[in-house]
């Protein structure tokens, strides 16, 4: 027999207490890693699973072992489709990649890159699921981002292209006030109110296109929601829709745009009016939440938006609207990521839709514009 002369340990015992260790550690790689990894046999029964894989598909180990890689989305039939189509293109190639986008427990849409490679052992395949949902969130983010500048670069020339013939077409009209006969009125009022709509869509290009001249101040946020439900309160009687506030106390100042914000607030309460052409309640929230921010909730009672449409809110020219241009939610967004803040949308159809605003009480703008003062 052979001795580690060293140790005096037999070789062949040494050898396989180094192989124990080696397997231990793969093991703990295997079961800790924070990717979702599945291994599996050519035919696509599930061997094993790690920990991160099991939150991945919503089940435990026990439940899993033995089923088809796909049987958990056997209810999703067009995710089941992509999950298999994965399995059938990795043991054609040996290895494949895709991406498949689902809901996860919580309700939450996930980007799950998924890299496959056969015989990663003999009879066994390995997956690797890889979470990029936060990776896709900022390149769709890069891409409205890229998406605005390009907008902002052509509002400003077509905004003062057609912004100087409107001015004559303005000034002939009133002139021609006095001479309009009595049953013509009613053309000459719906003349005005369209010149109004189209000055109305100008001034949003100009929003976009240029730097605005703004001052950040200590302001109450409870304030500025009352005075914008006062200013619509009028269009809110007229469509039978009534308001029920509840604000918070305790809510310090807000540091903001004072203006800015009232028209984001006009913005998505006039939407909420406009989706209830039948009338019911818009139900409006201020309070204070953890870390020092304020939240803001304005939910109405009208049919809702499907989650396709949803995710297209605030792009440019996009809306729901019949005569709207898409503009009105895309300068909000503009504003409330000028607050350093967040805005988001939760909906079902059927049962209507809430607009989440969530802003710090205090941010670095306030620090600039300190220094600002001092110059």
């Amino acid at each position: 027999m052979q001795f580690d002369q060293e140790n005096a340990i037999p070789l062949k015992q040494k050898e396989e207490s180094i192989l124990q260790e080696n397997q231990e550690r793969y093991k703990r790689v295997f079961e800790d890693s924070i990717d979702g990894l599945i291994l599996w046999d050519h035919h696509s029964r599930i061997v094993d699973i790690n920990l991160a894989g099991e939150k991945l598909f919503g089940q435990s180990k026990k439940e899993l072992l033995g089923q088809f890689v796909y049987d958990p989305f056997h209810s999703k039939k067009q995710l089941m489709q992509e999950i298999i189509q994965h399995l059938e293109m990795t043991l054609k190639n040996h290895r494949h990649t895709s991406t498949i986008i689902f809901d996860d427990t919580n309700g939450n849409s996930r980007s799950i890159e998924c890299n496959s490679k056969i015989n990663i052992t003999e009879g066994l395949n390995l997956t690797v699921f890889k979470d990029n949902t936060e990776k896709a969130a900022m390149e769709e983010q890069l891409r409205k981002s890229e998406t605005l500048n390009v907008i902002g670069e052509l509002a400003a020339g077509i905004a003062h292209e057609i912004r100087n013939p409107m001015t004559a077409l303005k000034g002939f009209i009133q002139l021609l006030e006095s001479s309009i006969k009595k049953e013509h009125a009613m053309y000459y009022q719906v003349i005005t109110a369209e010149l109004k709509r189209i000055d109305s869509i100008i001034n949003e290009f100009l929003l976009l296109a240029k730097p605005q001249a703004i001052k950040f101040q200590k302001k109450d946020i409870r304030q500025i929601m009352r005075e914008t439900i006062d200013l619509l309160h009028a269009h809110a009687v007229l469509h039978n829709v009534q308001f029920l506030t509840k604000y918070d106390e305790d809510l310090p100042p807000l540091f903001c745009e004072p203006n800015q914000l009232k028209k984001v607030f006009i913005n998505l309460i006039k939407n909420a009016i406009e989706v209830m052409p039948k009338g019911g309640n818009i139900s409006v929230e201020v309070k204070k939440l953890e870390n020092n921010r304020a939240y803001i909730s304005i939910q109405d009672e009208g049919t809702g938006i499907s989650k396709e449409k949803i995710k297209k809110l605030g792009e440019p020219f996009y809306t729901t609207k019949e005569r709207g241009t898409g503009l009105g939610l895309m300068v909000s967004y503009k504003i409330i990521e000028e607050h350093q803040g967040t805005i988001k949308i939760e909906s079902e159809e059927g049962r209507g839709s809430i607009f989440h605003i969530i802003l710090p009480l205090n941010f670095k703008l306030e620090a600039n514009q300190a220094e600002n003062d001092l110059i």
